[in-house]
């Protein structure tokens, strides 16, 4: 009976002790997730002070081998996305947010853009080279960076280039109103003759005046524009834009279109420094991303994009568009385009877009653009996923546009130069601002460029409208896969589409100055030399595996 008792309280004791042990192990395993979810006991929601690299943290080293890459690699924080369905606010995300804000690797790519060793001063001049440039403000650019390489083939003196009042933007402002004049002249007199002005004796003299052909390489120009040398003294180019080749020049031609764009063509001080100056402002409110929304009526007119538009804002764009002599295609199908990626994205699309690339609600948004078509009523739905949308006006006081406002070019550089800043820009279309702004932010090390895939985005945004498919955590998975290698990292700028002929297949080509890698960006001989000593590894593994398999065989 005592022996029955004692196994008894034997028996109760070992029960307490294993709930206890239980017990134990519990609170154990609940404060380890506590203090993972929440390091440093830290409140939920609290923010790490963000660092990101300065273009003055980038170090560079000297010239060693060039390499080319066939795609983007793929950015880590990117391989794989983030388990959050639509909702940011409502939602706990798993995602560290300061990843978004990761630039893509850059492969230790530099700027190389010094002339080499057989480069030489301006020879002889054989007459004067006059540029009336055309189109917006980037579309200008390029044109007067092609000019300064065109001036240079030709053995020209180049009169600082007019700037285009009669495109759609009517807008009056002269070179130095918009560049800073001295500066492009002196930066480049080691390599291009500038004047200010034409030598009044030449004023009235017989111009040849030509239209340079698009796309023309180093033969066209030493052939036929320099032979015009033996009629005129003065040479006036009708156009500037897409009158150079983007591939096959000298290297020295190439570094020189880089050392116009990216050295010499700044703008003007004024605009440096409210440029500046708005950049700090939006520093202010953290990381930030430039989002250029071209949904402004000119971009609509000629693009014939109308999805989402009333019938009567259809018809307004239509007008316009037959209108304009120099806009050659007057009947375009809306949708067709829509479909083939040619339409910039909507402001709903880009908010659908963002939201589904992982970005919190509270990310501060620079829009870089004009006026956007419909104004407030188009950008509702943008507004009401992401608040903090900021703009020159809202970030500006009226005082301190008023130089600027009656001035798109100037209003445009302002754009330029807080897209250029940015910790992530996304452009709505890829157009001449997105372009130049992408090219620039590779030069500068390859700053975080998110581009849209509008053909395959605009597909999956038709399905949730139609109910097909929903938002959430499946709809943002294949979006970050849809963009993951579409980050802004190194790869060789694209030749001409297959099967593409004559004019059209030049046209297909990527823009220099959207990518200027190879001819301005060179790669570190470290990381050369690791990259040969890899490839040197695998061929070895492959040809120890093709001998073992023959010694199989015998």
């Amino acid at each position: 009976m005592l022996k029955r008792r004692q196994r008894a309280l034997l028996l109760v004791v070992l029960r307490k002790l294993l709930t206890c042990a239980i017990c134990a192990i519990a609170l154990v395993a609940l404060f380890s997730v506590h203090g993972h979810v929440f390091p440093s006991s830290k409140l939920p929601g609290a923010s790490e002070p963000l660092k990101f690299p300065s273009q003055h943290e980038i170090k560079y080293q000297r010239v060693g081998a060039e390499q080319s890459w066939k795609q983007e690699l793929v950015p880590p924080h990117f391989s794989k996305p983030p388990v959050s369905p639509h909702k940011l606010d409502d939602q706990k995300w798993s995602l560290d947010t300061s990843k978004l804000w990761k630039p893509p690797p850059n492969r230790d790519f530099f700027p190389c853009i010094d002339p080499s060793p057989n480069h030489t001063a301006p020879a002889e001049s054989q007459g004067y080279l006059l540029v009336h440039t055309n189109g917006g403000l980037n579309q200008m650019r390029a044109g007067i960076c092609d000019m300064v390489a065109v001036a240079r083939i030709i053995n020209a003196t180049l009169v600082i280039p007019e700037l285009d009042k009669r495109s759609f933007w009517q807008d009056s402002s002269n070179f130095s109103d918009v560049f800073d004049e001295d500066h492009f002249i002196n930066t480049l007199a080691n390599d291009v003759k500038i004047i200010k002005k034409l030598p009044e004796e030449l004023a009235t003299a017989t111009k040849g005046t030509r239209q340079f052909k698009s796309w023309s390489g180093l033969e066209y120009y030493l052939n036929e524009i320099a032979g015009m040398w033996e009629d005129y003294e003065v040479i006036r180019a009708a156009k500037s834009d897409s009158r150079l080749a983007n591939n096959h020049l000298p290297p020295d031609i190439q570094k020189l279109r880089c050392r116009a764009c990216y050295q010499a063509l700044h703008f003007a001080p004024h605009i440096e420094a409210m440029g500046k100056l708005l950049v700090e402002r939006m520093r202010s409110h953290g990381p930030y991303i430039a989002l250029h929304l071209r949904y402004e009526k000119d971009m609509l007119a000629f693009s014939g994009c109308t999805h989402g538009l009333s019938p009567a804002e259809a018809d307004e764009l239509r007008i316009i568009r037959e209108n304009t002599e120099y806009w050659k295609v007057k009947e375009i199908n809306s949708t067709e385009q829509r479909h083939k990626g040619y339409c910039p994205l909507t402001p709903k699309e880009v908010g659908i877009l963002l939201t589904a690339l992982g970005y919190p609600s509270n990310t501060p948004i620079y829009i870089a653009a004009g006026e956007i078509y419909g104004g407030d009523s188009h950008m509702a739905d943008l507004q009401s996923r992401f608040p903090m949308l900021m703009s020159k006006e809202k970030l500006a006081s009226v005082e301190e546009l008023e130089p600027f406002l009656s001035h798109a070019s100037q209003m445009a550089a302002l754009d330029y130069i807080v897209s250029v800043e940015s910790d992530v820009f996304i452009p709505s279309y890829s157009g001449n601002m997105a372009r130049a702004v992408e090219g620039h932010r590779r030069f500068l090390g390859h700053r975080k460029t998110i581009s849209p895939d509008r053909k395959a985005f605009v597909r999956l945004v038709d399905k949730i409208e139609q109910g097909i498919l929903r938002e959430g955590r499946k709809f943002s998975n294949r979006i970050i896969e849809l963009h993951r290698r579409r980050q802004g990292s190194p790869r060789k700028r694209k030749g001409p589409i297959k099967g593409t002929k004559g004019t059209d297949r030049l046209r297909s080509e990527e823009a220099f100055y959207e990518n200027p890698l190879p001819d301005c960006l060179c790669q570190s001989q470290r990381t050369s030399v690791s990259t040969d000593a890899s490839r040197q590894i695998i061929q070895h593994i492959g040809q120890s595996s093709a001998d073992k398999t023959a010694l199989r065989k015998q």
